[in-house]
């Protein structure tokens, strides 16, 4: 059975645009100003589920309230005096579902390995002075445009200092303030791109959010009954339905909420670059009280948007729940007729110039054109990404951006059929544009006009290389597949001979790079360096045949791709074939891991950020066992364990099967706190690497999470791979 008492919980707070007395004293937050430095994430062990409602109207806090709660309900408005704490949403670097953050303590020491010869742990920034800082973490204007929510974290730098406000402003003049952490009904605001939400009714009378559930704190056996993690306080709740809500938006009327459910029986699978979790799409009526579901509750859905005149929804569906990206069907439900309708299907395989498919993983809130006929959105096709329109009436995809300049685009919004969209090139930052909406059967003739001018960055050429594996490489179920590379090369160097080549392929594995802005390899480039970037089959804008054709086949099919592409390039552009790097995090560094191993003679240096190494070994330790199983070619149960066979094969598609074979100086840079690929795993390689004698040196960041996305951090890694590459390859 499910619980509708999931981990997310949705708050209604009422917003009284006619008062303009400030929330008590005291509820402002303090002088705003920069953290003194970065404030690492900690995940929790473990959070309870808690789906709730609760009327805005003063009450005290109750620590054991049922989970449902008090019902909120528009018709009759309670005055917004108290508002409570919310949780705050792991970036997407912690990518564990279901997850928030665990107040910071003492910093934890590196396991004995760290202190080995050849591993470290980055000293970063040293410990600044305690300093009050004030930060924003989502905003969203009312309907009518006359008022703004206006979500805050603000504190020091202690623990326990950090608090959220929610503030509602009229133009100039904030009308009300809400100390959240004042209260005791639930946790942080979730603020992210996956979870956070915040919603105005159309009436503009209240407001909706995502929040961690509020669970008591554990104690010592001999001071009071520890919480039992198994067992939850919602027992009266139990219902067949979905624990967590993500996305929830005002239904037509105000009477209810709309909302994406996940299923997370018998345990939460990460969620973050996962769209393949079983999810659905469920009204809950806040009068009554019943939830309903909208979609087919067997499949994952994600990205509800209601039309502008709150007669549609549409919404991404994947129609199955093995690769964790895949191509999507754009899925439309009239919200009078209860009938639901696929626009847009998944494409199989791209024929020519035509459309490949949807491969975004969330549509933009604002998508609807003014007539709430059409839906705009990005989506990658082959190595670039463009905009489309769709018409929801027919069906028919039409490209925006098509014969361009060849960059890609990211659309940020529309309103009132102005598009606000960013373009960028792997040589020019991204720079940002508007335009409207053409009429029906006119969208090609989009005149766009820059809001602000880039300059490209000289001496950094580009381009597009199609690639068709040889016969014997051919994937014997999906056969004639191709795969594309992006080539940065610098410009007019003195000897092209000269020049050495870093080759990075992508993580996933069912992800793209697109022609748009990568920091770090036009930096790389402007260094002297050309930078290959691998689509292997497998990436995402090929077709859903290109994704299906790498399950089974990791090790094999990926690596042989990128080793051919290697090749090709430097049979064509005769670069430095003596002076060839690797560089890769995730599924990325497995392919660079395998690389060294597989073909040793080939590089002379390679970096790996938080590489699978062992997949058999990752398997239990992961937040995503299900990639382990399925990415080794079986499917994937959560009640069973896998057999010899099953670990012998995952074991066979790992890169520390080749350890005897690796001579490659390797970097290696791992997060502690990674729960997609643990750290162990780049312990396990590097241990191996050691008692062979192979150059290997391993950083290891306490406090980062599988992407190293943290300032202080990405910039150290780029810092020491560049050096690492520079020592290795000459300069």
């Amino acid at each position: 059975m499910m619980r509708l008492m999931g981990k997310g919980k949705l708050q209604a707070r009422q917003v009284d645009s006619q008062s303009q007395a400030r929330h008590g004293a005291g509820s402002q937050g303090p002088e705003c100003g920069r953290p003194a430095r970065l404030r690492p994430f900690y995940p929790p062990r473990s959070r309870a589920p808690g789906f709730r409602f609760h009327r805005a109207a003063p009450s005290p806090p109750r620590s054991n309230a049922s989970p449902l709660g008090r019902v909120l309900s528009p018709s009759r408005p309670a005055p917004c005096q108290r508002s409570s704490p919310i949780s705050r949403r792991p970036r997407p670097s912690q990518i564990a579902a279901g997850q928030g953050r665990r107040q910071p303590g003492p910093s934890q020491a590196p396991p004995p390995e760290a202190s080995l010869p050849g591993a470290s742990t980055p000293r970063l920034a040293p410990a600044a002075e305690r300093r009050l800082w004030n930060v924003r973490l989502l905003s969203r204007e009312s309907p009518s445009g006359t008022m703004k929510a206006v979500l805050r974290k603000a504190g020091g730098t202690g623990p326990g200092e950090e608090k959220q406000f929610l503030e509602v402003w009229e133009k100039n003049r904030k009308l009300k303030s809400f100390n959240l952490s004042a209260l005791e009904k639930h946790g942080p605001v979730y603020e992210d791109d996956c979870f956070g939400c915040l919603s105005w009714s159309h009436s503009e009378t209240h407001l909706l959010y995502v929040a961690e559930k509020k669970r008591p704190k554990a104690e010592s056996f001999f001071q009071t009954k520890a919480l039992d993690v198994s067992a939850s306080d919602d027992e009266i709740a139990r219902l067949k339905k979905p624990d967590q809500a993500i996305k929830a938006f005002w239904a037509p009327g105000d009477a209810g909420v709309v909302f994406v459910g996940w299923w997370h029986e018998p345990f939460r699978l990460g969620i973050r670059f996962c769209t393949n979790r079983r999810s659905a799409l469920y009204y809950v009526d806040l009068i009554g009280g019943k939830c309903e579901l909208l979609s087919d509750d067997s499949l994952a859905v994600s990205s509800p948007r209601l039309s502008p005149d709150q007669c549609r929804i549409v919404y991404l569906q994947y129609p199955s729940l093995i690769p964790h990206h895949q191509c999507s069907q754009l899925c439309l439900y009239d919200w009078y007729t209860k009938v639901t309708s696929v626009v847009v299907d998944v494409v199989p395989r791209q024929l020519g110039e035509n459309f490949s498919g949807i491969y975004c993983s969330l549509l933009p809130l604002g998508c609807w054109s003014a007539d709430s006929q059409r839906v705009v959105f990005d989506s990658a096709q082959r190595s670039r990404q463009d905009l489309f329109a769709v018409d929801t009436q027919v069906g028919t995809v039409t490209s925006l951006t098509a014969g361009g300049s060849g960059g890609s685009w990211k659309l940020l919004t529309i309103d009132q059929d102005l598009m606000v969209a960013q373009f960028s090139t792997p040589s020019l930052p991204p720079t940002l544009k508007v335009g409207f909406l053409p009429s029906a059967g006119k969208e090609q003739s989009v005149l766009w006009v820059s809001l602000e001018e880039a300059e490209p960055i000289p001496d950094i050429h580009w381009g597009i290389r199609v690639l068709q594996p040889p016969p014997e490489q051919e994937n014997v179920q999906y056969a004639g597949l191709d795969f594309e590379a992006i080539l940065l090369q610098p410009g007019s160097p003195p000897d092209k001979t000269q020049v050495p080549m870093v080759v990075m392929p992508h993580g996933g594995p069912h992800s793209s790079f697109v022609t748009a802005w990568m920091l770090f390899p036009a930096m790389l480039c402007k260094m002297g360096f050309a930078v290959l970037l691998v689509n292997y089959r497998g990436s995402t804008g090929f077709g859903q045949d290109s994704i299906l054709s790498l399950p089974g086949n990791v090790g094999h099919q990926d690596v042989k791709d990128v080793q051919f592409a290697v090749e090709q390039v430097l049979q064509e552009e005769h670069f430095d074939a003596s002076h060839v790097a690797l560089m890769g995090g995730s599924h990325g560094g497995f392919i660079s891991c395998h690389l060294i191993g597989q073909y040793p003679e080939t590089y002379r240096a390679c970096v790996a950020r938080n590489p699978v190494i062992n997949i058999a070994s990752m398997l239990g330790s992961t937040d995503i066992p299900d990639w382990c199983v399925v990415e080794a070619g079986f499917p994937f149960s959560s009640d069973c364990l896998p057999d010899l066979s099953v670990w012998a094969e995952m074991l066979d598609k790992s890169p520390i099967r080749y350890i005897p074979q690796v001579k490659t100086p390797l970097l290696l840079m791992l997060g502690q706190e990674d729960r997609r690929v643990p750290f162990k795993q780049g312990m396990e390689y590097y241990r191996a690497l050691k008692t062979r004698n192979v150059p290997v040196r391993l950083l290891l960041y306490p406090k980062s999470t599988h992407a190293l996305s943290e300032v202080e951090v990405e910039s150290d890694s780029f810092m020491n791979a560049v050096l690492w590459l520079r020592t290795h390859l000459g300069s």
